[in-house]
């Protein structure tokens, strides 16, 4: 029995004793002292975070989101990322100015437009579009008018601002509008006698695509014919723009594109297709113009891409070669098809849930067009002149509410050259982003009243007249030497295509279909917009 208890004891004691000694003789091992080092290296990175966090939150000049060692605030934006311009637009209600940095790049958004106007016109040469957003956007926009600085901007700016002011264009530009206004009228048409929901943004990115491939170089590309085709093109175009945003957000696109991962699997294939497709324009056009230069034809085209091929310099040299060309088309083709759909498309979704706006815009038109109710759609066309548009105000101010809500281009940016301070005081570094934002603008009460998430036309009118904002508080055409020099085509069309809809049809959405936007370069639909289409 004593022996027995006697083992008892000792086993316990014994196996004590020998892991004290293991212990021993592992704490002097490789493997425990890399262990150390790795634990001790965690708890470092711990202490050092928490330390960089509290010297932040206690920095009163740092306003923003929070921010880690190296990566800043990668990680909240991108945890954000489907709901992108409302965070920004949750600091932006906190501080008018504020700082988000993702990597080393540190990003300045402002929704102030005093600071809009200093960076836009004032000190307009110091900040820049910056190589870091050409570089993300070459291989798409080359060197076109909306991804150039400097001297190649100037001379895009010079040749397209003496074009878009031709009167011809004007006139050019409204037969367009108007034709396809009635071809999308007639599939609205079709699809009352059937009865079936109806996807809008498709229908008005069918529209506004076949209006800028005929104003911008000639084609009828007839993507609103009937049964509505496949468009390589489009669908090329749409891949490419949302990759080229997705890398606004990136700090590794340049390893995803060497490595084709993710987003840019495939991308370089959808970027020759658009190559390919406007290299092929180009070619039949200067084969037209050279066959018309043997039967002694002028080429008195009016289309963009033969108005350009018209221009020479001092020495009698074209000024725009193949690449030229083909960059200048993808670039009217950004600006002319996603912007004009996208605002058409929020402000059907806007009309829908406010009954009594449509009423009081099918007023106007009866004021401005006359009693249209024994007319059809084409002679309704041929009565709504460029005049009678010009005098379609509250029409104007419904599309540029649509406008402030959900502008096509949500946010914009510069980099800045040299070091500078803002109108506010804030401190700018030689590389800085310098980000503005019109949808959190349009979102702001100090600029808009308390009212400012409203649907409200009436907020345009003082005394009963129209009355324009500044551009650098209604910053959706840019402002200063970059203003759209699109924005009167734009708002031609937009009110041309409103009149047609809104005389003819009505819109009901159909019931639990979620409208979002996704992320983008512009404020596109995620799902689209589906509506039930009746008849007035």
């Amino acid at each position: 029995m004593a022996a027995l208890v006697l083992n008892s004891t000792a086993i316990p004691m014994a196996m004590a004793m020998a892991m004290a000694m293991a212990i021993e003789a592992a704490a002097s091992s490789p493997i425990y002292l890399i262990v150390q080092a790795i634990v001790l290296l965690l708890a470092t990175i711990c202490v050092a975070t928490w330390i960089w966090r509290w010297l932040l939150s206690t920095d009163s000049s740092c306003r923003g989101p929070p921010r880690w060692p190296l990566v800043g605030s990668y990680f909240e934006v991108r945890s954000n990322k489907r709901r992108i311009h409302d965070w920004v637009t949750e600091y932006a209600k906190l501080y008018k100015t504020f700082e988000l940095r993702i990597g080393g790049t540190r990003m300045i958004h402002t929704a102030d437009p005093i600071i809009v106007e200093y960076i836009l016109k004032t000190k307009f040469v110091n900040y820049p579009k910056g190589k870091e957003t050409l570089a993300r956007q070459s291989d798409f926009l080359g060197e076109g008018i909306f991804n150039s600085d400097g001297e190649a901007w100037k001379r895009h700016r010079k040749i397209a601002s003496y074009e878009f002011s031709s009167r011809k264009l004007r006139d050019f530009s409204s037969n367009i509008f108007k034709k396809n206004a009635i071809r999308l009228a007639d599939i609205l048409d079709s699809a009352v006698k059937s009865k079936q929901e109806v996807e809008l943004q498709d229908l008005f990115m069918r529209t506004t695509l076949d209006s800028i491939c005929e104003l911008g170089f000639g084609l009828e590309l007839g993507s609103l014919s009937s049964p509505l085709p496949e468009v390589p093109f489009a669908n090329a175009f749409d891949r490419v723009a949302e990759a080229i945003a997705h890398r606004s957000l990136d700090l590794f696109w340049r390893i995803r594109r060497a490595l084709r991962l993710g987003y840019e699997k495939g991308l370089q294939d959808y970027i020759r297709l658009l190559d390919a497709f406007t290299f092929k324009v180009i070619q039949q056009r200067k084969a037209s113009i050279e066959q018309g230069n043997k039967n002694n034809e002028e080429n008195t085209r009016e289309d963009l891409l033969s108005r350009f091929m018209r221009f020479r310099d001092q020495d009698g040299e074209v000024m725009y070669k193949d690449k030229d060309l083909q960059d200048s088309i993808l670039n009217f083709v950004l600006a002319g098809r996603d912007t004009t759909a996208i605002t058409l498309s929020w402000l059907v979704y806007l009309l829908c849930n406010n009954p009594h706006v449509v009423d009081k815009i099918s007023a106007e038109l009866t004021s401005v067009v006359g009693d249209t109710k024994n007319v059809n759609i084409s002679e309704f066309c041929v009565l709504l002149t460029p005049e009678h548009v010009d005098e379609l105000h509250y029409l104007h101010a419904a599309v540029n509410e649509a406008l402030r809500l959900y502008p096509p281009v949500p946010r914009d940016g510069k980099d800045a050259l040299n070091d500078d301070v803002l109108p506010d005081g804030t401190k700018v570094k030689a590389g800085d982003r310098i980000l503005y934002l019109p949808y959190s603008m349009g979102r702001m009460e100090f600029l808009w009243g308390n009212d400012a998430l409203k649907f409200k036309p009436e907020r345009w009118f003082k005394d009963n007249e129209f009355q324009s904002e500044s551009p650098y508080k209604f910053s959706v055409f840019q402002a200063g030497p970059r203003m759209c020099l699109g924005k009167d085509s734009a708002y031609l069309q937009l009110k041309i295509t409103a009149a047609v809809l809104i005389r003819f049809f009505q819109f009901k959405l159909v019931p639990n279909h979620t409208v979002h936007y996704r992320l983008g370069m512009v404020l596109q639909m995620i799902n689209g917009i589906k509506v039930f289409v009746s008849t007035c």
